[in-house]
């Protein structure tokens, strides 16, 4: 009779032990872009919450992005900077799953969230009469909350059947934090129904996910070319245009490396793609490419320019 016998209490994590020769400048590179991923996403937050021409509910679901964004990458991030200043890269087999639990719960949060997105521009520009008594405060607020309850719910059973795996080998982890994949290359134990529930999870979130955005955007483009003026498809689309960017670098990178839970040395890299510098990006593409946040900054810039009188 076999019982679970895990005598692993502690993981390694390697992070980018392999270019210990660049040790210092990846420092100055993962630290560059977390400070700057905070700052940009807490830019928006702020901007979004003080200039009234943006307190609409798609500016809601930005905000609600934004604040995501920052929990995302403080998950992971400030461990491996920790791993690579200090070189603390011990994680107790506890905080290992904690970890993974919530970083895996916020990527699924993150991909049902861009979904009530593209949703919401759906609504907008396909029936824009219906849209304010449809998009009530009340129930925007409810299509916030869905994609972390779903995050969180769905989260649990590939985590749980990977934390009761056997690991009495190696303690190593290729990776600078805690993910499934190569968790579950280090079980003693047969990890396949761990795999199973991880590919299982993985494509049901893509198809709905991918499908969803996908099906929305093809109504939208179809709806946007019947637009007679020039000016009218331009300020459609460029409502959108931020929205499938962001969406299509975090898709990109995570599907890779998702789709093959078993994973690959290359993975790491891959992930820090859509961990840090998509996160990171966002605050940026929605600036710049968004003519209601360039110019809610440029008032805002005016605003603090403008002398006071005593």
């Amino acid at each position: 009779m076999k019982s679970n016998k895990t005598v692993v209490k502690d993981f390694i994590l390697l992070a980018f032990a392999d270019l210990h020769q660049i040790k210092s400048l990846l420092i100055f590179v993962f630290l560059l872009t977390y400070i700057t991923c905070i700052i940009g996403n807490f830019a928006i937050i702020i901007l979004v919450r003080l200039e009234p021409s943006l307190h609409t509910v798609m500016y809601f679901f930005i905000r609600t992005f934004s604040i995501l964004e920052i929990m995302f990458v403080t998950v992971s991030v400030p461990k491996l900077l920790a791993n690579l200043i200090a070189a603390d890269n011990v994680i107790s087999f506890n905080a290992c799953f904690t970890q993974m639990y919530v970083f895996i719960s916020l990527g699924v949060t993150e991909c049902y969230l861009l979904i009530v997105m593209a949703f919401d521009r759906y609504l907008a520009i396909n029936n824009p009469l219906r849209y304010p008594a449809i998009m009530t405060p009340i129930f925007s607020m409810n299509l916030a909350l869905l994609p972390w309850i779903i995050g969180f719910v769905m989260t649990l059973i590939p985590v749980i059947i990977t934390a009761r795996l056997e690991f009495c080998g190696s303690n190593m982890i290729d990776h600078f934090f805690c993910d499934l994949a190569p968790v579950q290359s280090l079980a003693c134990s047969d990890p396949l129904i761990s795999i199973i529930a991880t590919s299982t999870a993985t494509v049901f979130n893509a198809v709905v996910s991918c499908s969803t955005i996908t099906g929305c955007y093809v109504h939208i483009i179809m709806t946007v070319s019947n637009i007679k003026s020039k000016e009218g498809r331009q300020k459609a689309f460029s409502t959108c245009s931020s929205h499938l960017i962001v969406t299509g670098l975090f898709y990109g990178s995570a599907l890779i490396v998702y789709a093959k839970p078993m994973g690959s040395f290359y993975n790491k890299y891959l992930s820090f793609t859509y961990t840090v510098f998509t996160p990171m990006s966002n605050p940026f593409i929605y600036a710049f490419r968004n003519r209601d946040v360039r110019k809610a900054l440029k008032n805002s810039r005016n605003y603090l320019r403008k002398p006071r009188s005593l």
